[in-house]
């Protein structure tokens, strides 16, 4: 459960709590709605209520603003705190959580951590936002026991992005999908001056991106599912030598990127990396997705780009885009405003405005039925592909943020030399019985 973690970091909770706390318990008591709701029948108050709302998604800060001051004109007695940040966001979350001060919206990953906040979160099964996410979605969403505990900031698309022009300009015809299309790639691009990679390893995150593409061809090797494959590992019932795709491939695919990439990987954050990329000082950004290219083309308006699953193997179909929703936004059942905070989600999720505000405003691929796909070049391009390829499977999803944090870690450590890969291997494969699971 969540707590046994938290007995892991208590002398942190301590320090950072009282901080964290400060400002966040404005569930001031304006509404006359108090305790969990119950789903499907929830009555919002018409007096003056405050929401807060605490995310880690900086990049649509912008976007979320947006339909905050939406939801001002149909309930001007509604003011909605918008709290985001990055860096250190799960540990004030769980400094906040543990200080009794739980936002009444807060943001975690999906998939496995839905449970581990499930004691926090509101049952959103009966509402109208649950009824209106895709099916695949709504799995992502969902307890063990088949209760809607989170809704999704956005669909997503995880995959390499390629420049179209420096491919080009190196005489790329094909765009690489095995590893020895991708070394040829590299040499050739390289005979032009141009440097392959862009890379974010300051960044803990952008690891997980990259390892489920070979965790899900390491999965299909063997012959079972990605998430029969992580449980196996959670369990400690296999090792990374059961897998050369693991063992083998993801390292050495790591250490391609580090020795043909941009300078210093590890101060090259995420910011740093769209950088890099955008103005043309690499031809491959690893570790990322669709939710970077309005920030591509805000430094290049006119890029280029393409989108290409990573090259796991030499088996091309093993090359697949990432498709699904890996990040939640869920309603602190204790809230005192839960019911206008459900009702405010129920109305971005079913209405005109909340519709077209996936793809117009925030402009990802929309979670939900019968909204348009935004009118960019990647949530096209993964349309095109996607009609002739399957899509891969959203192997983050079956392990906790607390494994992948650690595994990013790992991999810093071993890319920056303090770790031999024998070394980042075994722990990684410790992380992943320590922290793999919320039980």
């Amino acid at each position: 459960m969540f707590k046994r973690f938290l007995a892991l970091s208590v002398s942190l909770v301590l320090i950072i709590g009282i901080l964290a706390a400060c400002g966040s318990d404005k569930n001031n008591t304006t509404s006359n709605n108090e305790g969990t709701n119950t789903g499907g029948n929830t009555e919002a108050s018409d007096k003056p209520v405050t929401i807060n709302m605490f995310t880690a998604s900086p990049e649509y800060t912008d976007a979320f603003n947006a339909y905050i001051a939406e939801y001002k004109k149909v309930k001007p007695n509604v003011t909605i705190n918008l709290e985001i940040m990055q860096a250190d966001y799960n540990t004030v979350l769980k400094s906040k959580i543990a200080a009794g001060s739980t936002p009444d919206v807060f943001q975690t990953t999906a998939g496995g951590d839905i449970d581990t906040f499930a004691e926090y979160s509101a049952d959103l099964t009966n509402e109208p936002l649950a009824a209106a996410m895709t099916d695949s979605v709504k799995i992502n969403m969902s307890s063990k026991d088949g209760k809607v505990l989170g809704f999704p900031v956005k669909g997503n698309l995880m995959n390499m992005v390629y420049n179209k022009k420096l491919l080009a300009d190196a005489g790329i015809t094909e765009v690489p999908k095995t590893t020895s299309q991708m070394e040829d790639a590299i040499a050739k691009l390289e005979a032009k001056g141009i440097t392959p990679f862009a890379n974010a390893y300051k960044e803990w995150w952008v690891w997980k991106h990259i390892f489920q593409n070979f965790v899900n061809a390491a999965a299909e090797d063997a012959g079972i599912t990605p998430k029969e494959l992580v449980s196996k590992f959670i369990a400690g019932e296999t090792t990374f030598n059961d897998y050369p795709v693991l063992k083998d491939n993801f390292f050495s695919f790591i250490d391609t990127t580090v020795k043909h990439g941009t300078n210093k990987p590890l101060e090259r954050d995420s910011n740093a990396e769209v950088s890099d990329f955008a103005t043309g000082k690499a031809a491959f950004m690893t570790g990322k997705g669709a939710w970077d290219e309005e920030a591509i083309k805000k430094i290049t308006p006119d890029f280029e780009l393409g989108i290409v699953g990573y090259p796991v193997s030499e088996k091309a179909e093993q090359t697949l885009l990432v498709t699904g929703a890996d990040q939640a936004l869920r309603i602190n059942k204790d809230s005192k405003v839960v019911n206008e905070t459900i009702a405010f989600f129920n109305w971005l999720y079913t209405s005109d405005y909340g519709k077209s505000w996936f793809s117009t405003v925030a402009k990802v691929i929309p979670p939900i039925k019968d909204a348009p796909l935004p009118e960019l070049d990647m949530p096209k391009q993964m349309e095109e592909i996607l009609k002739t390829e399957k899509s891969g499977d959203l192997s983050v999803n079956y392990s906790l943020d607390t494994f992948h944090q650690k595994f990013g870690e790992l991999m810093q450590g071993y890319i920056g030399g303090s770790k031999t890969k024998d070394q980042a291997i075994d722990e990684i494969q410790k992380a992943w019985i320590q922290f793999g699971s919320a039980e």
